[in-house]
């Protein structure tokens, strides 16, 4: 008993160090910290699930670049590396679940980071979905009798565009319950999954290699449905696509011991590891594939070759370690929007707010945002049963909402950096933690590494929402699919501002701000307000 005493007491204090800390920002801890290193990394790789992401969008990214899409892995982790190491300085002094919301409102003025938080959540949502989607890229792969509606498993056909919806919906009801039972559980099933997935990938990229049929020279050629042009850009796709959602780490800092020391490190980490093994398993795919010019590749991407290069044995065995990957994925995404929303609900500034931020004292859950979410990404979904262009428009429209998002933090943070504001004036932590140890900072590079992480954003917002006829309706009659991006992006936006107006009108400014007997916030002037 005396020998483990001091532990117990050391997590005590521990404890009440990161609730001090929270508090200092206005809020009681009410979701339970339960988080290490380890899971607070999971929540980071499992977002990006690279598996997940690679097996859904090699087909596509291949389709249109070519071999020389893989040049764009790099490039792409390249920029969101600019952008990681700024959020990384901001999880070490704003260590507060809604990150994107909360960095947002810190940096700029409470009505610019609501629209952040709004275009972040909404975003999130139409990823969940996207995830949830992926499943038609495996499952039918390891057994025809997973072709529920149907007989054509490859996603853009329309027998599979619903089949997927089918998948998507039944897999969204088991990661809603999961988000619902217990942060511990989560917790659980977070740092498996993402074991898997690692141990998984590093098998496939070893197999692969070992079964490669050419040089890497093929990786200059494009041969894809465009010049050199598209291979970039279009190409870019996939990459945008896999290497996001590595704030996660961030969302979790209210669940995460000593998260000002975490977070940012498992921020950095998890980006890196999922960015080279993304690149790898892209480069050992096209390296492997038995045939690049009998369309395959461009149809049903990783699945084939695995299958057509290892046997179907080992091929279907590494598919089902994809479709753990997938739900994985799928269970860390939706997580991270339940927190987004609570968040933001504790603060009073969304509908129902009340409801969204009560959190069960019992398991340190807010279930209502994890309903919310989990029912928002199944609608979602069902688009697919309308049109197969509805895979291709969910996936790319998420994407360009995230990367709009994050622009909206890098930005604000740049202006900071300009006028000589940064770290902020709120920032009351002297440069430490809790523990005397010093934070996370860029120094002197924090300005040229901030100021190229928001082109980058700009960019990569713009180039993912461009209304390409070719890359979003290329069957045609379907303008709607076209600008679907810029259609719904605009309308989460002007639907945003109904709302604020609506709200504005309805209930004087001091309503605005949530009592404390109402939300789980007590406000100080170092918190947003709406």
């Amino acid at each position: 008993m005396t020998a483990t005493a001091p532990h117990s007491e050391a997590e005590e204090a521990a404890a009440a160090a990161d609730a001090a800390a929270l508090a200092g920002f206005g809020y009681r801890q009410e979701l339970h910290r339960t988080l290490g290193r380890y899971a607070s990394f999971a929540a980071g790789f499992s977002f990006i699930s690279v598996v997940t992401t690679v097996f859904q969008f090699f087909a596509f990214g291949y389709s249109f670049g070519g071999a020389a899409f893989f040049w764009t892995w790099p490039a792409v982790l390249l920029g969101q590396l600019l952008v990681a190491a700024c959020f990384a300085e901001l999880a070490a002094r704003y260590p507060i679940s809604g990150a994107i919301y909360q960095w947002s409102t810190r940096l700029s003025t409470p009505a610019f980071g609501w629209y952040a938080g709004w275009i972040m959540v909404i975003g999130q949502m139409v990823v969940v979905a996207a995830a949830a989607l992926a499943l038609q890229m495996v499952l039918p792969a390891i057994w025809s009798g997973f072709q529920i509606l149907g007989g054509d498993p490859a996603p853009f056909s329309a027998s599979g565009a619903a089949n997927a919806a089918v998948l998507a919906v039944a897999l969204l009801a088991l990661t809603t319950v999961v988000n619902v039972l217990d942060n511990k559980v989560l917790s659980a099933v977070n740092r498996i999954g993402v074991t898997a997935e690692i141990v998984g990938a590093v098998l496939i990229i070893v197999l692969l290699f070992t079964h490669a049929e050419r040089g890497t020279g093929v990786t200059l050629h494009t041969g894809g449905e465009g010049g050199a042009v598209t291979a970039v850009l279009v190409g870019s796709f996939a990459a945008a696509y896999v290497l996001i959602g590595f704030d996660s780490a961030g969302e979790m800092s209210e669940e995460t011991h000593n998260p000002r020391r975490t977070a940012p490190r498992t921020i950095l980490t998890a980006l890196v590891s999922a960015g080279v093994l993304a690149t790898l398993l892209v480069l050992g795919g096209l390296l492997a594939a038995p045939s690049l010019t009998d369309g395959r590749l461009a149809s049903d991407g990783l699945s084939y070759v695995l299958t057509s290069s290892l046997g179907d044995g080992v091929g279907k065995a590494l598919l089902a370690d994809v479709v753990v990957a997938i739900a994985v994925a799928t269970l860390a995404i939706q997580t991270s929007a339940t927190r987004m929303l609570f968040s933001m609900a504790r603060d009073g500034v969304l509908p129902a707010s009340r409801t969204l931020a009560k959190v069960s004292p019992s398991t340190g859950m807010p279930k209502g945002p994890a309903l919310v979410v989990g029912v928002g990404a199944a609608g979602l979904c069902l688009l697919n049963l309308a049109s197969p262009e509805a895979f291709l428009a969910i996936g790319t429209t998420c994407i360009a909402m995230l990367y709009l998002a994050y622009a909206m933090v890098t930005g604000p943070m740049l202006v900071r950096r300009l006028r000589g504001g940064w770290p902020a004036a709120g920032d009351m932590t002297g440069g430490v933690d809790e523990t005397g140890e010093p934070l996370f900072t860029l120094g002197r590079w924090g300005l040229p590494v901030n100021a190229l992480a928001l082109v980058y954003g700009l960019f990569m917002t713009v180039n993912l929402a461009w209304p390409r006829a070719a890359v979003y309706d290329p069957s045609g009659g379907h303008w709607y699919f076209q600008w679907f991006t810029a259609l719904f992006l605009g309308g989460s936006v002007l639907l945003g501002a109904a709302y604020r107006k609506w709200r504005a009108r309805t209930t004087d400014s001091a309503s605005l701000s949530p009592a404390p007997a109402e939300t789980s916030a007590r406000l100080s002037p170092a918190s947003p307000r709406p």
